[in-house]
């Protein structure tokens, strides 16, 4: 039972719809984001951490039976095996994260500095999504997107300071949060995607879920 029960988040993704999803799919699951890009001592980006909180119906399933001791707080032993139930199972949709310099997508590495609390009734997991090789945004525009591609989970910056760096960004280098696609724009890209065949890719090398992620840019001049 208890396995069943850390294996929501699992379930949320592995029910996720089909290719066809962006033109039809509505999330069932919500969550509130913001994030870190962590740059070396000499400039370059090696990944960025995340933090997610989750919607009350999604926390409230996820820890049903997680209370061993009955003291109606959830300690970190007790959260454990959810959290490495959904780092596990995160991996294989590498953390819906994807990270490209110059337009070309960037291999990420093991995941670290993971874990998960509850507080004000709420259940935030945090985890470091480490680049492979890290990246010189003073060579092309370095862009992060966080979004589920199937769109069963909905992922929203958070208003205030949703993104900050950490670690020494270049002087000529600007972190920009772009602007959310408008009701309209997304309309327009709903109604484009439902005119596509099956085997229809984007232009850009992207998926689907990706034409309507908020972007977060870190671009250089000279």
């Amino acid at each position: 039972m208890a396995a069943r029960r850390a294996g929501l988040f699992a379930l949320a993704v592995l029910l996720a719809p089909g290719w066809a999803a962006p033109a039809v799919a509505h999330p069932h699951v919500w969550l509130t984001m913001r994030s870190d890009v962590v740059f070396t001592g000499d400039g370059l980006i090696k990944g960025i951490n995340l933090e997610w909180t989750f919607d009350d119906n999604y926390t409230q399933m996820a820890l049903d039976g997680l209370d061993t001791n009955g003291d109606s707080v959830y300690s970190q032993s007790e959260l454990d095996p959810l959290t490495k139930e959904n780092i596990a199972s995160l991996k294989d949709y590498e953390f819906f994260t994807v990270m490209r310099l110059g337009g070309e997508k960037q291999e990420i590495g093991e995941v670290t500095d993971y874990g998960q609390i509850w507080s004000n009734g709420k259940l935030a997991l945090h985890f470091h999504v480490p680049l492979k090789t890290p990246a010189d945004p003073r060579k092309g525009e370095f862009m992060v997107k966080v979004y589920d591609p199937d769109f069963f989970i909905a992922m929203d910056y958070e208003a205030d300071d949703p993104v900050t760096v950490i670690g020494a960004m270049p002087a000529v280098c600007k972190l920009a949060v772009k602007p959310v696609p408008t009701d309209a724009e997304l309309e327009q890209t709903r109604l484009m995607l439902s005119t596509k065949g099956k085997d229809w890719q984007p232009e850009t090398n992207e998926d689907f879920g990706a034409m309507f992620a908020q972007p977060v840019a870190i671009a250089c001049g000279s």
